[in-house]
């Protein structure tokens, strides 16, 4: 595809969703401001990257740590533009996602919260990121174990040593909902995050927890009328993804 076309094929994509991102925060009576978008970019090439932050985004989501840093040098790290690390980290990348990522949305492990700790106060700063929750219970899905309700007592524990670090500052929670055919089938899930946000703000009062990670291409209006301060966008803005 010529690189005019794609532009302009992204910059129409990127405006109709932000349009319906909008929508939805006005539907539920939020403030549209309130809700950020993290275009998802793995698997694609730089060249729509480009398109991509030219049509206005900001924040870009990558699932690979090696890969996201070969585009990021690329690129030159363009200014103003935020890398968000939103895919399973293996313990052994844990350095590099420090080094090149803004956030972390993928946090699912004490393990991995104290390798990211000792290489952010090595290079002396601090991670932002948001615990990722499995709410939904698949097997298949990364993630604390929160799919049972009655069984939440058991996270803070863990979640007040990851408080305790130095380094990381914990901003929120993430989750991904199953795939559903119906949108609307989705939003139990992302009712459940944002119950577990007030009861971690109850309990573990010393930790701000006003950013929820949920909503994506499928979904996103849904989790947005359900508190979304972050959506995670890839198909409907970048297209079918690179094999």
């Amino acid at each position: 595809m010529e690189s005019i076309q794609l532009e302009r094929e992204i910059h129409s994509r990127y405006q109709s969703v932000l349009e319906r991102v909008e929508a939805a925060a006005s539907r539920a009576g939020r403030n549209p401001a309130d809700v950020r978008m993290v275009v998802v970019t793995k698997t694609h090439p730089v060249e729509l990257i480009r398109a991509v932050l030219q049509a206005g985004a900001l924040h870009l989501g990558e699932n690979y740590a090696e890969e996201a840093v070969s585009k990021k040098l690329a690129l030159e790290s363009p200014s103003g533009v935020n890398w968000h690390m939103i895919g399973h980290i293996q313990s052994r990348k844990a350095a590099t996602v420090v080094e090149h990522f803004d956030w972390v949305h993928s946090l699912d492990s004490l393990k991995l919260a104290n390798r990211l700790n000792r290489f952010a106060i090595e290079r002396g700063r601090r991670v932002p990121l948001l615990l990722e929750c499995n709410v939904s219970g698949e097997e298949s899905k990364f993630g604390w174990p929160a799919w049972v309700e009655a069984n939440w007592e058991a996270l803070l524990k863990p979640f007040a040593q990851v408080l305790e670090l130095a380094a990381v500052e914990v901003r929120g929670l993430m989750t991904m909902a199953p795939f559903l055919p119906d949108p609307e089938q989705a939003r139990p899930y992302f009712q459940r995050l944002k119950r577990l946000q007030g009861y971690l703000a109850e309990r573990l009062p010393q930790s701000n927890w006003a950013e929820l990670s949920m909503g994506m291409s499928a979904d996103y209006e849904v989790a947005i009328e359900e508190g979304a301060t972050w959506v995670r966008i890839g198909t409907a803005i970048t297209g079918s993804r690179a094999l």
